[in-house]
């Protein structure tokens, strides 16, 4: 809390910096270049000397606070009265740590209330402690900044250099994420391949990771029914639909609507894509799943299960139109009028027009709406946790249940899971070769937008 009241005081003592600044600069300024950066500049530059080092001071502190408190706390004599059995005082410490942080909660066990006060004690201080240092580096910075100001003084390309140096960072901080992502993967898939085989699991077609027991385990976590499951949901039933619907509303919008019209449905349709994936998930647990079922029965199938293949595909499938339909509208807009018009002219009626012109051209546009569609479906997952099912089967009956990749993924890490065990780490392993996937398919699909760019530029 202290640390917290101490970064608003930071902020507004930077935006008195920036003021005083900024009006002591207007003192020097004596007419047209008698200065070399306008007053603003020399405001920007004390608030960003006032700003930046107490922001670093901030974090530094905050991370080194946790660990000073806790030694504090560990050399207080309350707690050698506690169990000195690891577990049982990490549980007791941490539940003290809660109450701490929330007075109104009830104590679970007597011994981590004696332990709160202490706590409490500790973090003001250190917060307390913190807080000045931050201050004091503030006011240090803000000073500096101070006695730069000069007509001299080349101001703006000192901001200018910081604002480039923040632009870095967030770019860099994009790519380092992504790179830890992978990291991770590449690190925990790496355990799991320690126990198991990487050919039976990329090869086997056994799936059953709760039986991680016997000489051979790798015979458990044949990983081909869940990438079945996964291509079968993703990109063949889903894509069923959602290719001619997304393609046939992408040519009606460009070629045929009205302009009222199309000022109406385009944003009607690009709706379908801010809807969260659980609400399909339910339509599909609830609306599309029964009449599935029913269908099965009356064409004579015995016992059809409500969670199916189909239910999960064709409800991904509307999901994803806008996907298709938004790639093919912008390639199709961007094929050149005058091919669409010499056709025209050459007595080529709409139609044809569309169907040996306007597509061909848009082609590599239209792939590469797919293929983006494709990896974007094969990632869902609340719409299959919620109407494919759990069974990992190899089968081309779309009124069965089948499971895919992100389910298993998510079974797997949820709940009390031994971290440490290969049905554990196996979602690691499956997480890795749907990233793979998924880059391949991306980076096709770039590479394909690319070439469909210089074509009409």
């Amino acid at each position: 809390m202290i640390l917290t009241g101490v970064l608003l005081a930071v902020f507004g003592l930077g935006l008195v910096g920036w003021f005083a600044a900024r009006g002591r600069a207007r003192l020097l300024y004596k007419g047209r270049g008698s200065m070399h950066s306008m007053p603003a500049y020399h405001g920007w530059h004390m608030a960003l000397w006032i700003l930046v080092p107490a922001l670093i001071a901030w974090g530094v502190w905050s991370a080194i606070m946790p660990g000073l408190v806790e030694g504090a706390l560990f050399a207080d004599p309350v707690v050698a009265t506690l169990p000195t059995d690891p577990m049982t005082l990490g549980s007791i410490v941490a539940e003290a740590h809660d109450l701490a942080s929330d007075p109104s909660a009830t104590a679970f066990n007597p011994q981590a209330q004696a332990l709160v006060e202490p706590i409490r004690a500790a973090q003001f201080r250190f917060g307390l402690i913190g807080g000045l240092l931050i201050l004091i580096v503030a006011f240090a910075g803000g000073a500096y900044g101070f006695t730069r100001i000069r007509p001299d003084f080349r101001a703006r390309t000192q901001v200018e250099r910081a604002v480039l140096a923040l632009l870095l960072a967030a770019s860099l901080m994009a790519i380092l994420t992504t790179f830890g992502i992978v990291g991770s993967l590449v690190f925990e898939a790496g355990m799991f391949f320690k126990d198991v085989s990487p050919i039976a699991f990329l090869t086997g077609t056994h799936w059953s990771p709760a039986s991680t027991s016997g000489a051979n385990i790798s015979d458990n976590f044949g990983a081909v029914p869940l990438f079945w499951g996964t291509i079968y949901i993703g990109a063949i039933i889903a894509m069923v639909v959602a290719i001619p619907l997304g393609l046939m509303s992408a040519i009606y919008l460009t070629q045929y609507a009205a302009p009222a019209a199309r000022k109406w449905l385009k944003p009607m349709l690009e709706i379908l894509a801010g809807i969260p994936t659980v609400v399909y998930g339910y339509f599909a647990a609830l609306t599309v799943a029964p009449l599935i079922r029913d269908f099965a029965a009356s064409i004579g199938m015995q016992n059809p299960s409500t969670e199916s293949a189909l239910a999960a595909g064709l409800v991904m499938g509307v999901m994803i139109i806008p996907f298709v339909s938004s790639m093919a509208d912008d390639a199709l807009a961007a094929v050149p009028r005058a091919m669409s018009d010499g056709s025209l002219a050459l007595g080529s009626t709409r139609s044809e027009t569309i169907k040996r012109v306007l597509l061909p051209a848009a082609l590599p546009g239209i792939v590469a709406g797919v293929m983006l569609a494709i990896s974007r479906a094969i990632g869902e997952t609340m719409i299959v946790v919620m109407a494919a099912g759990a069974a990992a089967r190899l089968s081309a009956n779309p009124f069965d249940t089948m499971t895919t990749v992100t389910y298993q993924i998510v079974q797997m890490l949820t709940g009390d899971q031994e971290f440490n065990s290969p049905k554990t780490l196996s979602a690691f392993a499956l997480g890795l070769v749907l990233f793979i996937v998924t880059l391949i398919l991306n980076i096709v699909a770039l590479r394909v937008v690319k070439r469909f760019r210089e074509a009409y530029e």
